[in-house]
């Protein structure tokens, strides 16, 4: 393993899904073309969580964009982060942000966008979006590419 990932605790060995997102151990690992401004994609199309109310199960269809800076997201910290929301009660307002919070508070990248694509809940889809700002100028910035509601699946 280079240097680069020496410090990290979770990849390449049998890890446990975290019982909470505040138990879950997100990591970095240093941007390789750190000042070249380029976008970092990470789709979740099956992510869940509880009804806090229910208990009942959500269903998300989560993108997240980000510029980094110094930092990426190491990817099975991110995965075992997300699935960690699946035996917790919140809102889907809350998940989004709690998921974004995390990773700008990370990474501190030049720019972070969430879309939160909800299946219905009580027949009505909730979509969530945040991002920190205008992204930097001249970054190429696809469509998430989900419809609006229309039975998605």
């Amino acid at each position: 393993m280079t240097e680069s990932y020496a410090g990290l605790s979770q990849l390449g060995q049998p890890t446990a899904i975290p019982a909470s997102p505040e138990a879950a151990v997100l990591e970095r690992v240093p941007n390789p073309r750190d000042g070249t401004n380029y976008v970092v994609r990470f789709t979740c199309p099956e992510f869940t969580s509880l009804c806090p109310m229910t208990g009942q199960p959500d269903f998300g269809h989560l993108v997240i964009d980000y510029i980094p800076d110094a930092w990426l997201v190491e990817s099975k910290s991110l995965k075992l982060f997300l699935t960690s929301f699946r035996n917790v009660g919140s809102f889907h307002e809350a998940c989004t942000m709690k998921v974004a919070g995390r990773l700008v508070e990370l990474l501190a990248p030049h720019w972070l966008r969430i879309g939160a694509y909800w299946y219905p809940r009580g027949g009505i889809p909730i979509d969530v979006f945040w991002q920190t700002g205008a992204p930097p100028g001249g970054a190429w910035i696809p469509d998430q590419g989900v419809p609006p509601y229309r039975g998605r699946g």
